[in-house]
C-alpha cells in the first residue's frame, strides 16, 4: 500500500509540474503505469495574491489549510504544497493541519547538502527572494545564500506573473534569467535554486550558468519516496 499524496496548488503551471513529475517517475520503482494516488486542490492564484501583496500571511494560511482539509477529507495522507512563496505561511499552516507536510525548501537544502554545494543563488518572486523561507532553512543546515539585485529581482518577478504562471516561456525571458544567474556565480553561487516552481519550465540545464536546483521535481521525487516507503 502506498500513501495517498496531497497536492496544495497555488499556480497552475507549477502544480502540474510536480503533479507530472510523481506520475512520470513513479513507474522506475512501483512499475508501468503504476504511481501513488494523487489529488490536488487549488484557490485561484487572485486569492492567494490579495494576501501575498499585502503581506497577510494568516490569510495565505488559511487559503493552504482549506485547501489540506479538503484533501485529507478524501484521504490524503501527507501534503505538499509546489509554491515556494506561500511556504512563508507553513508554520502556521501546520500547527492546524490535519496531517503532515513536506517542505519544499527543506528538499531543495537536502540535494544541495548532497551534491556539495555550500552557497546557492536564490531565484523566485520578489516575495520569496526578499522573504525567510531559504535563508532560515538553508542556515540550519550550514548553506548560505544570494539572491540578485533589486532591479533584477523586479525583473525576475514581473517575468513570473506576466509570463511564467500563465504558460509564456520565451527564450528572451531565459536569456535574461542566463545573465541574472551569471551575475550571481560571479559573487560566488555555486549552484542556482530555481525557487519558482514555474522557472524549471523556463530554464535549460544545458545553457544556465549554475547548476540547477529544481525546486519543483525535488519536492515531487520527496512525495513520491515518501508516499512508496515502508513505515
Amino acid at each position: 500500500m502506498t500513501k495517498h499524496i496531497g497536492i496544495v496548488a497555488c499556480s497552475a503551471e507549477g502544480a502540474a509540474l510536480c503533479y507530472r513529475t510523481i506520475c512520470s517517475e513513479a513507474p522506475v520503482q512501483m512499475g508501468e503505469h503504476m504511481h501513488p494516488e494523487v489529488s490536488m486542490h487549488t484557490h485561484p492564484l487572485g486569492e492567494y495574491m490579495i494576501h501575498i501583496r499585502s503581506g497577510n500571511w494568516r490569510g495565505v494560511a488559511d487559503l493552504m489549510l482549506s485547501s489540506v482539509r479538503k484533501l485529507a477529507d478524501i484521504g490524503a495522507s501527507f501534503a505538499v504544497c509546489p509554491d515556494n512563496t506561500i511556504h512563508q505561511a507553513f508554520d502556521l499552516v501546520t500547527s492546524e493541519s490535519p496531517v503532515p507536510w513536506l517542505h519544499i525548501a527543506e528538499a531543495v537544502g537536502r540535494e544541495a547538502n548532497f551534491r556539495g554545494f555550500k552557497n546557492l543563488a536564490i531565484t523566485g518572486t520578489k516575495y520569496l527572494m526578499t522573504g525567510p523561507v531559504y535563508p532560515e532553512t538553508l542556515r540550519k543546515i550550514g548553506i548560505s545564500c544570494k539572491t540578485p539585485d533589486e532591479d533584477d529581482r523586479e525583473k525576475i518577478n514581473t517575468i513570473i506573473f506576466k509570463e511564467l504562471v500563465n504558460g509564456i516561456f520565451p527564450k528572451k525571458s531565459r536569456r535574461y534569467f542566463n545573465e541574472v544567474v551569471q551575475k550571481l556565480k560571479d559573487q560566488g553561487c555555486d549552484a542556482v535554486v530555481l525557487g519558482c516552481t514555474e522557472i524549471p519550465l523556463l530554464v535549460d540545464p544545458e545553457d544556465c550558468p549554475l547548476p540547477i536546483l529544481d525546486s519543483t521535481r525535488l519536492l515531487a521525487r520527496v512525495a513520491l519516496n515518501e508516499a512508496i516507503k515502508d513505515d
